[in-house]
């Protein structure tokens, strides 16, 4: 790994508390860089506009590149060289002038009420599995936590007598304390009965080894508990939307759902608004002033 790089990745992580993630992401892609740039003779430090663009148009054994992809790595290198500027390692950036892509924006992926309750109570395992399984699932439905937020808990991190979670270190390295409900607490209550003690971990949920599960392995469980009910393409983010989703349909305040999801922007809460427009046109029509009034009928000229 060439030195500026390895400086930028220690300076996310210090500077910027970038967590473990997106070091892995933007690792991957300025080594993949660095690779095509050698390749052809060249450096992370004499690159130009030219190299960098026919690295981006690369994509070995894929037709095309994903828009997400493509912006993804571009705002990597972006990134990268901007720090290098920054830091007067370079003059100018190469990478001032690449633009990414428009990404198509999708509705979030989110469960009705009674799927997200078939797949958080009827898991797909059995026996003390299924006690775990289902306190995590709980978990990520009824808190609406990450999953990498949910594997990273320690017992330590629970109030069941409030039934609160302290989520350390969530995105953005951000601390926040997220309530959930009693029958969250029950499943968690079940599984730390069955679950304690296990070895020296403090996590709250285990692998069959007796050390910390995996985010993968959690995908898996909330994979498999979907198809055990009949409900395709669950993930854990499926649930963390359908908690948000759910919140904003029975009458929740934005910055309250923006608190309880970790979200550093109103802006990215705001991504689920559009996908109940009934409920928020029944508290326009019910809290604005201006709904009530009777001023004809609508689509007239002025409109």
């Amino acid at each position: 790994m060439e030195a500026p790089l390895r400086r930028w990745l220690d300076s996310l992580r210090a500077e910027r508390g970038a967590s473990a993630h997106t070091l892995r992401a933007y690792e991957h892609e300025l080594s993949a860089l660095s690779a095509h740039l050698d390749a052809g003779g060249r450096s992370l430090m004499d690159a130009s506009l030219g190299d960098l663009r026919r690295f981006l148009a690369s994509e070995p054994g894929r037709a095309r590149v994903a828009p997400a992809t493509l912006a993804r790595r571009i705002a990597a290198v972006r990134s990268f060289y901007r720090w290098c500027v920054d830091r007067r390692i370079l003059a100018t950036s190469p990478a001032a002038r690449l633009r990414p892509p428009r990404v198509p924006r999708r509705a979030p992926r989110f469960l009705d009420v009674d799927e997200a309750s078939n797949v958080v109570e009827r898991p797909s395992q059995t026996g003390r599995l299924a006690l775990r399984n289902r306190a995590l699932l709980e978990l990520l439905y009824g808190a609406g936590l990450r999953v990498g937020e949910a594997v990273a808990l320690d017992c330590s991190d629970l109030d069941l007598d409030q039934r609160l979670v302290r989520v350390r270190s969530g995105k953005g390295d951000r601390d926040r304390i997220v309530p959930f409900g009693p029958p969250c607490a029950r499943a968690l209550q079940q599984w730390l009965i069955e679950r304690a003690p296990r070895r020296d971990s403090h996590a709250v949920f285990l692998n069959n080894r007796g050390g910390r599960l995996s985010a993968r392995s959690a995908w898996r469980i909330t994979r498999d508990a979907g198809a055990m009910n009949g409900v395709s393409d669950v993930h854990p983010h499926a649930l963390r939307h359908s908690c948000a989703t759910h919140l904003l349909g029975a009458g929740a305040d934005l910055r309250a759902i923006q608190e309880q999801l970790g979200h550093a922007s109103l802006s990215t809460t705001q991504k689920y608004t559009h996908v109940d427009a009934a409920h928020l046109l029944a508290v326009y029509r019910s809290a604005h002033p201006r709904a009530a009034i009777d001023g004809g009928p609508a689509g007239s000229a002025e409109d």
